[in-house]
């Protein structure tokens, strides 16, 4: 077995910050769409 492929392991925890930051990014342009087409559907008088 290649030394490379039985290292350990340690940087696992990056997929939950990569995971994490990708939602929210996810959310914020969801979120950031909505708000600019209903502020020009409905603008405030």
């Amino acid at each position: 077995m290649s030394p490379l492929l039985s290292a350990e392991v340690w940087h696992y925890w990056l997929s939950f910050v990569i995971f994490g930051a990708a939602v929210v990014a996810v959310i914020a342009t969801l979120v950031g769409y909505l708000a600019k087409v209903t502020s020009n559907k409905y603008p405030k008088q």
